[in-house]
């Protein structure tokens, strides 16, 4: 059970902090290499482009990270405004477009260990560094153990899925472990990588009867990202695709899946980083064995 001091924190930081129109999307993949980090990359320059201010919360270590992505050269996380009394303003970066990135990994992964005040501070900073954005992107880490996805509730969790053998068998698994564990019954589906939209409509049919009879879950198809070699030259040029090659075809998907994205219902009682932030606070000890992401 939450300490009395914690809900009450808690309770503070709502009544505070409410902010209905900000919307939270937790982008996670099954394993490494399945492309959630590019998406969440260039969604974030797509939201950008089109004048939303956006924050990434980078959940991931390097050099399988958002700040490495785009060589932005990290030297603090979100953990250092906490222990090392340093202002918040000192641990987001800033790219050239106006997209902000925070890093968060040590901090998600020292959660359970901090005091009441420690954990109240750490989360007054997330909020001051979200205030007077538009979207709060979540790049879920990918290692299994996600504390942002498993506390993901009814906000939108983005699944990235790769049209391969290995990539549809790791995707049901990572829906079987949510379901599960964390009582996930929702997911929404992107088939990155995907060499037609009938392949990518076809995966995700199939993905979708199986969850649905056998997990009670259901999916939403969101779109796909077809296979752009211009994605790789943009990555290796630490720059999105969407603004290095708007008119690439994957652009053009990032884009499309951007406007998709908005189109989902936005929190209406209490802001959906509002309602993350309380289950963060509330929470005792994350067994690794019922943590399941990236």
């Amino acid at each position: 059970m939450p300490s009395k001091q914690k809900i009450d924190q808690a309770e503070g930081l709502r009544r505070l902090l409410v902010r209905p129109s900000l919307r939270v999307i937790t982008v996670v993949g099954a394993s490494q290499g399945l492309g959630a980090t590019s998406v969440v990359v260039n969604l974030a320059a797509a939201l950008v482009r089109a004048g939303k201010k956006i924050l990434i919360l980078d959940e991931n270590v390097a050099p399988d990270n958002v700040a490495n992505t785009l060589a932005l050269k990290p030297r603090y996380d979100l953990l250092n405004s906490v222990r090392d009394n340093m202002a918040w303003r000192d641990v987001v970066l800033k790219t050239q477009t106006g997209l902000h990135v925070l890093p968060v990994a040590k901090a998600m992964r020292a959660m359970s260990k901090l005091d009441d005040r420690e954990g109240e501070r750490l989360l007054e900073n997330l909020m001051a560094a979200s205030f007077g954005m538009d979207v709060v992107l979540v790049d879920a880490t990918a290692d299994g153990h996600s504390v942002c996805a498993s506390l993901s509730g009814d906000e939108p969790l983005l699944l990235i899925l790769n049209a391969t053998a290995d990539g549809i068998t790791e995707s049901y698994a990572l829906l079987k472990k949510m379901a599960v564990h964390h009582g996930r019954q929702a997911f929404d589906l992107v088939v990155n990588k995907a060499h037609s939209e009938q392949e990518a409509l076809t995966v995700f049919a199939n993905m979708a009867r199986v969850a649905e009879q056998h997990l009670q879950v259901k999916l939403k198809y969101l779109g796909n990202i077809p296979l752009d070699e211009n994605v790789n030259r943009a990555t290796v040029m630490h720059h999105p695709l969407v603004d290095v090659n708007p008119d690439a075809p994957a652009s053009c998907a990032f884009i499309e899946l951007a406007r998709n994205l908005m189109l989902l219902p936005a929190a209406e009682k209490e802001g959906a980083l509002n309602q993350m932030i309380l289950r963060l606070l509330q929470q005792g000890p994350v067994p690794r064995s019922a943590c399941v992401i990236r």
